[in-house]
């Protein structure tokens, strides 16, 4: 069996650290975040004041914005600026709950924006949001005001979700189904995710979706859904878990991709089969096979760990042995992709910035806050994420240029 990717969500409480790579999202994605909160806040605020002058005019409406100023926080400063009102009668005046005229420095904000994305599915949890921005005797946001925030996030990732595609080109194609440590509608949902090298080496967020036990049926709608928004030149390579319905659905929309197994998964998976006293030594094998420059040095190690274990543990051996061309379909890409293309490792990174574990949320979680929560943060670590070494060999993938154990073709016949 598979390794299931969890992720889980924590109280962080005003005293617990901020792992460096989550402030690192925190940084890209404050301003933003803070401008969209204030935003919801001022609409609600207009709402509970909607009245008619004598001449037919709004009493009270907005009235531009203050002048940018910057809050110095723990993860460096915040321009922001905050909408002004107006009243036409003169004595309503409006004041930011989360941004009041006196905060120039809070040491505490890096707690509250995790708090706003992680525990913004709950309503009831802003209120414990501010008292770590503004102390004890902060206001609350009202219900109606969160709901605003949280459908605009909504609104966001629904457009994502319909974007064009037609303008894309992936060369390459990581994918995975990430189970959340929350209660969701459904016990057997999952996120789909999937992640995609253009061809200039960048890699880009590609999709999201809620699936079914990561089943073909629901992978398969999804691949359906990028060709039919545009995604019409069939990716190179794909990589992912062994256990995925993906790899039954993806000859059905993309019939020419070749697919590349985890080594990540893969390791765990046979590891499973063995008693733990022999887990070092069988690591260090499997690390040979990955780690091999060329094919022949791979498969020698391969032969090597079939005939080691497969007497006591045929299970172990067989798990290792049933992926074979998968696991080294690596060696017919260019060696300087090695490092990305043998895991999935760059989902696996993104989500361990968000990996703040044990939370247990109150309440069932709706699909639509999860997809809605999980975009907004892998969008915002999009922009950190490394770009692909060696990226002019991606023009060589594209145009049909054979590699043999990570070098063109052409180059070993000149060497030769």
């Amino acid at each position: 069996m598979s390794t299931t990717t969890v992720i889980g969500f924590e109280n962080p409480g005003v005293a617990a650290p901020v792992a460096d790579a989550l402030t690192e999202v925190l940084r890209t994605g404050a301003r933003q975040l803070l401008a969209q909160a204030v935003e919801a806040e001022v609409t609600e605020f207009l709402a509970q004041h909607r009245q008619v002058l004598a001449d037919g005019r709004s009493r009270v409406v907005r009235n531009g914005y203050l002048p940018e100023r910057k809050i110095q926080t723990g993860i460096g400063p915040v321009a922001v600026m905050a909408p002004r009102v107006r009243d036409r009668a003169g004595d309503i005046r409006f004041t930011s709950a989360l941004l009041p005229p006196y905060v120039r420095r809070s040491r505490s904000i890096e707690t509250l924006l995790p708090w706003l994305y992680l525990k913004g599915l709950s309503t009831g949890d802003f209120g414990e949001a501010l008292v770590a921005l503004l102390g004890k005797d902060a206001p609350g946001l009202s219900a109606s005001t969160i709901s605003r925030l949280k459908e605009v996030w909504k609104d966001e990732q629904t457009r994502w979700r319909q974007r064009d595609l037609s303008n894309k080109r992936y060369v390459y194609l990581w994918v995975d189904g990430v189970h959340f440590g929350v209660r969701l509608e459904d016990a057997s949902q999952c996120v789909l995710v999937v992640m995609g090298a253009t061809a200039e080496g960048k890699k880009e967020l590609v999709a999201l979706s809620d699936g079914y036990r990561e089943s073909e049926e629901s992978w398969r709608e999804l691949l359906l859904g990028l060709k039919t928004r545009g995604m019409a030149v069939e990716p190179a390579l794909a990589i992912g878990d062994g256990a995925l319905g993906f790899w039954k659905a993806l000859p059905q929309v993309f019939g020419h991709t070749r697919s590349q197994r985890c080594w990540v998964h893969k390791t765990a998976n046979v590891l499973n089969k063995l008693p733990k006293s022999l887990h070092a030594k069988a690591k260090a094998g499997l690390h040979d096979i990955w780690m091999a420059p060329s094919r022949e040095d791979a498969s020698r190690h391969f032969d090597h760990f079939e005939k080691a274990y497969t007497q006591k543990y045929p299970k172990a051996a067989a798990c290792l042995a049933k992926d074979r061309e998968t696991l080294l379909a690596l060696y017919d890409f260019p060696a300087e992709h090695w490092v990305h293309i043998r895991t999935t490792n760059p989902i696996e990174s993104t989500f361990a910035t968000v990996r703040l574990r044990t939370a247990k949320t109150r309440g069932c979680v709706s699909r639509d806050s999860i997809l809605a929560m999980v975009f907004k943060l892998a969008t915002s670590a999009e922009q950190g994420w490394r770009r692909l070494n060696g990226p002019e060999r991606l023009a060589d993938i594209i145009t049909g240029v054979q590699f043999k154990d990570g070098v063109k073709v052409e180059d070993q016949k000149i060497a030769a």
